[in-house]
């Protein structure tokens, strides 16, 4: 699934970390997407987002639902037919900086000695 971020890639706010066995697409310090390539439901693109935007994103995005693991975050087949084409629009909006889309990561904890 590196084609999905390739626009991504080459900006210099973008940031890929592993997450949950997954890839982790930070772009200007928010956490925007999740890029899963296993069995479903992890098998698609989860994107991060908060449950008061969520009805937003689905509006103009009706082919997102919840993820059923990770209700917070939006999820997205690659098994669909249009699957392409919805990520590259999703893409779009992170690059644009959508408000919709993206996420603060918390603060790791410091390890105790």
């Amino acid at each position: 699934m590196d084609w999905l971020v390739e626009r991504l890639v080459d900006q210099p706010g973008y940031l890929p970390k592993h997450m949950f066995g997954c890839r982790a697409c930070y772009y200007n310090g928010l956490l925007t997407l999740i890029l899963a390539d296993k069995e479903e439901p992890w098998n698609g693109l989860m994107v991060a987002t908060d449950k008061e935007r969520q009805p937003a994103l689905i509006k103009d995005f009706p082919e997102l639902r919840p993820h059923d693991v990770l209700p917070k975050w939006l999820y997205l087949s690659q098994d669909r037919d249009d699957f392409e084409e919805i990520s590259n629009k999703l893409i779009e909006l992170i690059l644009e900086e959508d408000s919709r889309i993206g996420v603060m990561p918390k603060p790791k904890k410091k390890k105790r000695l």
